[in-house]
């Protein structure tokens, strides 16, 4: 805290694409949508253990 130019202000994060607050998705759809992201990265993830799996099942 005492370096110089210390600031935690961190206003240059805002998604300027949720500016127009009035012309947002309902909230059903945007759930859908984080859930549909949530499915895919879990069946991502589930791939990625296939494959750990398989290698470690063809060393053994």
């Amino acid at each position: 805290m005492a370096r110089d130019k210390t600031n935690l202000d961190i206003f240059w994060l805002k998604d300027k694409s949720l500016a127009d607050l009035d012309n947002l998705p309902d909230p059903d759809i945007l759930a859908n949508e984080i859930i549909e992201n949530i499915e895919a990265g879990l069946a991502s993830f589930c791939e990625i253990m296939d494959t750990i799996n398989a290698i470690t099942l063809d060393a053994a």
